[in-house]
């Protein structure tokens, strides 16, 4: 019985730190979401990582990327948060995004942690899984 309560212990112990990271970074996910909601694009790239800010250099430049390359992103009917996952050292935020349409999109946030917080390195939409009769 001990040794049982004893490994219990362990395998919880070792899944806290995912566990922890798991509700800032979904936070992180949504604060920018509802920025982009309200077209606050300058609150929305306070969420970028410093890669992704220097890649775009402003808040103006970064919405108009969103607004054509991720409409399901600026204007999301629905949004629910998946698994977060580690892979190749990175941690990965999958998000199911319902667009205004009623399609579904699947997505993957790449996060980092700054000084300032968990934020978004990369967005990668995947592709839909095929379905077939």
């Amino acid at each position: 019985m001990r040794r049982s309560l004893l490994a219990l212990t362990i395998v919880l112990g070792l899944s806290l730190p995912a566990a922890a990271q798991e509700e800032p970074i979904q936070n992180t996910i949504q604060s920018q979401l509802n920025a982009f909601q309200k077209d606050d694009f300058a609150t929305a790239f306070t969420f970028a990582s410093p890669m992704i800010k220097g890649m775009f250099g402003t808040p103006e430049n970064f919405g108009m990327m969103v607004t054509q390359g991720y409409p399901m992103v600026h204007r999301p009917s629905a949004v629910k948060m998946l698994e977060l996952r580690t892979v190749a050292g990175n941690l990965w935020q999958r998000v199911m995004i319902t667009d205004a349409a009623g399609r579904t999109h699947l997505l993957d946030y790449m996060m980092v942690e700054t000084p300032e917080g968990w934020q978004i390195n990369a967005v990668q939409l995947l592709r839909a899984p095929d379905v077939g009769a």
